[in-house]
């Protein structure tokens, strides 16, 4: 396929010498509006590829923090068609910052995947992640995605061996994302140096940038594994950083969106100190 969004912006933090920064939120939480006022402020605090979830009510690797996004955005009416149409709103203003669905195939199965993803092509998607399909169905979504000029990012775990890796990416494209631990998302990085390690391993079997999730909280965190991974993936400390700007009602205030990107910011600093010496 043709060289994407996602293929320029890793070149072009490699180029900078650091990792990029992938930010991830759930789309309409804590409602719609303030959700869009986020999205649209990342860039500039410092993410340099946006994953936006696509709110579901059973996101089975989701630790609470995320679990409880996805409520909070499903309680304020988010839908499909608000998320594509969020990402719409963010073309009108940014055609540069990749931005890729994060989430779960049925929410996609139920619109039909051939028609899904050229829909979500045309609203300024760059790229899906979708965590519940296992290789052997590709033909399901992946193919489908690829043959629309979406990336298909797949994830590998602390359990992906040498056996199973290049089925893993063997229609990986964009970036391959590696999950720190094995369990769900904002557990806490056991052992660095063991992710330091496989994502060299990694490296080995592909020459896509290989990006770590699950985990990063901080922004020492983001330094350290930056040393040797293409990208940092941040999730639960920003989505925590929207439910703790709330009222006691639950609502949304005018410090959300500012909250979300000053934790941004801390991040980026620390992928930008990452590799110097």
């Amino acid at each position: 396929m043709t060289q994407t969004r996602i293929d320029r912006r890793f070149k072009a933090c490699a180029d900078a010498g650091r990792p990029a920064l992938v930010t991830f939120i759930t789309a309409g939480d804590p409602d719609l509006d303030t959700s869009q006022a986020i999205l649209n402020a990342l860039p500039a605090a410092g993410a340099d590829v946006i994953e936006l979830g696509m709110p579901f009510s059973d996101p089975m690797a989701e630790g609470i923090p995320i679990q409880l996004a996805n409520q909070r955005a499903l309680a304020a009416g988010q839908t499909m068609e608000k998320t594509l149409d969020m990402v719409r709103a963010f073309r009108k203003q940014d055609q540069e910052t990749p931005i890729i669905l994060m989430g779960y195939y049925n929410p996609i199965y139920v619109r039909d995947p051939v028609k899904f993803v050229q829909i979500a092509k045309d609203a300024g998607v760059d790229g899906l992640i979708i965590v519940d399909i296992p290789a052997e169905a590709d033909d399901e979504l992946c193919i489908p995605a690829l043959d629309a000029g979406l990336n298909f990012i797949r994830l590998a775990t602390p359990t992906t061996d040498d056996k199973r890796l290049p089925a893993v990416l063997a229609n990986t494209s964009g970036f391959v994302y590696y999950v720190s631990v094995t369990g769900i998302t904002g557990a806490d990085i056991a052992d660095t140096g063991r992710v330091a390690d496989a994502v060299n391993r990694i490296k080995g079997h592909t020459d896509l940038p290989v990006a770590v999730g699950f985990g990063v909280k901080t922004a020492e965190q983001a330094a350290v594994i930056g040393k040797d991974a293409d990208g940092v993936v941040v999730g639960s400390v920003l989505v925590n950083a929207i439910r703790d700007s709330l009222d006691e009602t639950g609502k949304a205030t005018d410090r959300t969106v500012q909250a979300v990107a000053d934790v941004v910011a801390g991040l980026a600093a620390g992928c930008d100190r990452a590799r110097r010496s």
